[in-house]
């Protein structure tokens, strides 16, 4: 069976809470800036509360343009309010865990990483021998990643 284990990372031009809060609200549902790979919902509780479960969607051609959309959701496991939130993905088309690290760094900057562990379940199994999922995931994360610092920096000036 794949199983990916990537690390994709990225340094923000804000302070940890701010990522933070940014990371919380795009869970909830905000579209802020993970679109326009990713969109998420809030499916129950909260996303940054032990046992919120969220749902994700990745949009392959980009929300609004058709092409396969995969559907997966999460659980919180684990929380550290403004440096850590670990993370199951538990229906859908992935299962395994993922962690989202925050680390404050000099001159009121943030290293923000994503620490995924999944493994393809259902059909997507079968595409995942055909197309590297790792790779698009790492693509898409560091895209979101980049739009966020891209706002954070904004918000600054």
């Amino acid at each position: 069976m794949t199983t990916y284990d990537l690390i994709d990372e990225a340094v923000i031009d804000a302070p940890a809470d701010a990522v933070w809060d940014a990371l919380v609200a795009e869970f909830r549902g905000a579209k802020k800036w993970w679109v326009p790979h990713n969109t998420f919902t809030a499916v129950s509780g909260a996303p940054d509360a032990v046992g919120g479960k969220v749902g994700v969607t990745v949009h392959t051609k980009g929300e609004g343009n058709g092409g396969l959309k995969l559907r997966f959701t999460s659980r919180t496991v684990a929380v550290e309010p403004g440096r850590r939130l670990d993370i199951e993905y538990v229906e859908g088309v992935f299962r395994g865990p993922s962690t989202f690290l925050l680390e404050p760094l000099e001159g009121g900057r943030t290293r923000i990483s994503m620490h995924f562990t999944g493994s393809p379940h259902g059909w997507l199994k079968v595409l995942a021998k055909v197309a590297d999922l790792g790779v698009e995931h790492s693509k898409a994360t560091l895209a979101a990643f980049e739009s966020l610092d891209r706002q954070m920096s904004a918000v600054k000036r």
